[in-house]
């Protein structure tokens, strides 16, 4: 294959298990001006690199999904992506879901897993997850559509990739109460039930962290403030490294009890100190605010 990289614009390959909204990100892509081609077999990823390359920028960001509609076919995914990575802005976006979600999912449409021949849904999940291991392993981005509906998952897809000069690497902070639950996407988690708890004050309960009365609350503790400028200190070296990886995208989970106040003070106040860091584009959620 001749040297076209020059004239390309993004590569991106869509992959993952599924019922885990392939379509759902194909078409938020293309809502927001990717070219995307859907079940494309491994073996035709260099073809469409080279009609990228030689169309310059009437193709500027291209979309292929792959996924295991292809058969045998799929198998030669992680080595293509491999040859292909070097020598190419590409990138692979991973999407999971739970077993139970993706049961669940499949029941609802009344479908059957493309991989579970005569045996249960749940068969074909786990032989799909096999499969699929080395794929998510390489994966630049994994999604974990578990607790996402289309709309926030389309939403999620447009955060990420919609921006043409996009920033090197981009963190979402997620706020979330350890009661309802780790998030299965987080890379990195902090807890914040070291610090005491707006909830045992009768004038800061109704409140969440997003008030000013209880982020004040929260930061004036003892250790609250040694403790952000600590972890964003050490998460310099961090987000670094994944830009140096090409890994342009990662979750830090803050959470506390229910994931109304601390986190969301702390995941707030940590956000202002990630936005000082070169190439880091941040953005800052709350998972579980408003669930009580």
């Amino acid at each position: 294959m001749t040297d076209d990289s020059a004239g390309r614009g993004e590569i991106l390959i869509v992959t993952g298990m599924s019922g885990a909204g392939r379509s759902t990100v194909a078409n938020a892509l293309e809502d927001h001006g990717w070219y995307v081609v859907d079940n494309l077999p491994p073996q035709m990823l260099s073809p469409l690199l080279e009609l990228a390359g030689r169309v310059g920028e009437q193709l500027p960001r291209v979309a292929a999904v792959v996924d295991v509609r292809g058969g045998g076919l799929f198998a030669d995914l992680p080595a293509a992506a491999q040859q292909l990575r070097d020598a190419n802005n590409l990138r692979i976006v991973f999407l999971d879901a739970s077993d139970e979600v993706l049961v669940r999912r499949f029941e609802q449409v009344r479908r059957p897993h493309p991989l579970q021949a005569d045996g249960t849904i749940l068969d074909g999940i786990r032989e799909e997850r096999r499969h699929l291991q080395a794929v998510r392993e390489r994966s630049d981005v994994t999604i974990d559509t578990s607790n996402l509906n289309i709309h926030q998952l389309a939403r999620r897809t447009a955060d990420l990739f919609e921006d043409d000069d996009a920033p090197r690497h981009r963190v979402t902070i997620l706020s979330f109460g350890f009661k309802y639950g780790l998030p299965a996407d987080a890379d990195l988690v902090a807890d914040m039930r070291f610090l005491p708890n707006p909830f045992w004050n009768d004038e800061l309960r109704n409140l969440t962290g997003e008030d000013e009365a209880v982020s004040d609350y929260v930061l004036s503790q003892p250790g609250a403030a040694e403790f952000l400028d600590a972890y964003a200190t050490a998460l310099g070296p961090v987000l670094d490294g994944y830009q140096r990886e090409n890994k342009s995208h990662s979750t830090i989970a803050v959470g506390c009890t229910g994931g109304k106040h601390r986190s969301v003070a702390m995941a707030l106040a940590l956000g202002a100190l990630l936005e000082r860091l070169p190439g880091v584009q941040v953005r800052v959620r709350h998972r579980d605010l408003g669930r009580e």
